[in-house]
């Protein structure tokens, strides 16, 4: 039997290759950035070829780490950025634009095109979405309608669309010389054209995007073989066997299988996930309703999700745009160089504000600024906001749902952040429980994968991996959590009514 599963994690920053044995800890990883393009204000890019090739030599980088090859590996599992489209032509295996990233807030025209009179809610039931310019079909609308010559070529077969699973399955399996085109169901409900119900693409969504189908992917499980690594992969002939958009990715990774069970990701933006089970809920609060995974033939597994756009990256932000610190580990030690916010509050409104708000006409706002406030103060802020934008949605959840969540599972890069991490659980007055492998993204894809082809035997086996690393208990006075959380909502409504036309 093999030894290992790899995983490639396609995200919004970087692409990594990470080996994993059967207790699920982590024996190599290979790591490799991206650029990220941003043509105008709320427009990003990624260059889909830059991340093949990177995909390509991260693969070899853990495999070199590793000291294994090919015959060591049983299955791949793919997870990626799920939001983010890729439209290419199957002849050349060239994209005819850049990867339109899941952050991108061009689309807006397109949403209020599509709305009309029915409103962004016009196909929430079938897909469990509202329209907005976060999920990839209104930018396939945007590529077809502004780039020259892609709606004949499109209407003509030639064009493939994906996210960037596809993409990366396509490529791995051969590209023009016999690529497989496909995708899963937690990918393909974030499209705005997948009926929760059936798992197929809806035709009638289809006709009112004016989206040609043969540009769209075969939908399939989240773990079962979509095909092999061609020959000249480093991995060639082992199966590719699972994939997970990323936000489900860490749910499985966190061995969220039950129902009620959620967990929150700490990353460029950060997601939230609640297991429904087998129930499609529709949130009347601001979530939206998607797929959690589907294994083989059993039925489908749904959520709730609440998606915050900025998180890690307005860490970034304070990095790369305004020089406040020189790494990201820096912002816990500037932060921890106050005792409090000092008044200010960061809500990183970039490209509007996602769940539970979805208002694309907010932008970013600095709010109760005083000659007092120093640099320390708007770290310290900075990290706040994400704890708070947690909060937000957490409580929409626990409305949705009835049921107050008893802990937070947490994973990705801020997790490391003790400081954020103990102000989640006081302004959430909820556990929040940190699990030894941090890298649950990499890891539900590997778990998908080995499922499929007898790594692991089954559920059962693979949550007997998980292993509790740290736990936060919330510790703060019950007035200032309720006096601080007041003070962010308000700080919220600042952000509003900002995007005119004439202003992006």
């Amino acid at each position: 039997m093999s030894k290992y599963v790899i995983a490639i994690d396609q995200g919004t920053t970087s692409s990594r290759a990470i080996v994993f044995d059967h207790s699920g800890s982590i024996v190599a990883t290979g790591q490799l950035e991206h650029e990220q393009i941003f043509p105008r204000a709320g427009w990003v890019e990624h260059d889909a070829n830059e991340i093949w090739t990177n995909t390509r030599e991260v693969i070899g980088q853990a495999l070199g780490k590793a000291n294994i090859t090919r015959h060591d590996i049983a299955a791949i599992g793919i997870t990626n950025q799920r939001e983010t489209a890729v439209i290419w032509d199957k002849n050349t295996g060239e994209p005819v634009y850049n990867a339109i990233v899941w952050q991108d807030a061009r689309t807006q025209s397109i949403v209020d095109r599509l709305a009309g009179d029915e409103g962004v809610d016009r196909f929430r039931d079938t897909v469990g979405l509202p329209l907005n310019t976060y999920f990839a079909g209104t930018k396939i609308v945007w590529i077809l309608e502004n780039v020259e010559g892609v709606r004949e070529r499109a209407e003509a077969g030639d064009l493939l669309f994906g996210t960037t699973d596809t993409w990366v399955l396509w490529n791995l399996t051969g590209g023009v010389n016999g690529g497989v085109h496909a995708t899963d169901v937690t990918n393909a409900s974030r499209t705005l054209f997948m009926d929760l119900r059936t798992l197929e693409w809806d035709d009638s969504i289809l006709e009112a995007f004016d989206v040609p189908r043969s540009l769209l992917p075969e939908i399939r499980s989240s773990s079962e073989i979509y095909g092999y690594a061609s020959d000249n992969s480093l991995l060639r002939e082992v199966p590719i066997a699972g994939i997970l958009g990323d936000q489900q990715a860490a749910t499985f990774g966190q061995a969220a299988f039950t129902r009620g069970e959620a967990k929150n990701t700490y990353g460029t933006g950060s997601f939230l996930i609640y297991n429904t089970g087998d129930e499609i809920v529709q949130s009347d609060n601001g979530l939206l309703t998607t797929v959690c995974y589907k294994l083989g033939d059993e039925p489908p597994v749904y959520a709730l999700e609440g998606s915050i756009a900025v998180t890690g990256s307005l860490v970034q932000w304070l990095r790369d745009n305004l020089g406040l610190i020189g790494s990201a580990p820096e912002i816990e030690t500037l932060a921890s160089s106050v005792e409090d916010n000092g008044g200010t509050y960061i809500v990183p409104a970039f490209s509007g504000l996602f769940a539970p708000h979805w208002r694309s006409d907010a932008r970013g706002a600095i709010v109760g600024l005083t000659r007092f406030v120093n640099k320390g103060h708007i770290a310290r802020a900075a990290l706040e906001s994400t704890a708070f934008q947690t909060r937000d949605v957490l409580d929409a959840c626990n409305a949705d749902s009835g049921v107050p969540l008893a802990e937070l599972k947490v994973d990705g890069g801020m997790v490391a952040n003790d400081t954020l991490m103990q102000f989640q659980a006081d302004i959430l007055d909820t556990d929040v429980v940190r699990p030894k492998v941090t890298e649950t993204t990499a890891l539900g894809a590997a778990y998908a994968a080995g499922l499929a082809v007898g790594y692991w035997k089954d559920l059962d086996e693979v949550a007997a991996n998980w292993q509790e690393d740290k736990r936060w208990t919330p510790s703060i006075d019950v007035a200032e959590r309720d006096r601080l959380y007041r003070n962010w909502q308000k700080a919220v409504t600042k952000t509003l009514d900002w995007v005119d036309e004439d202003v992006v």
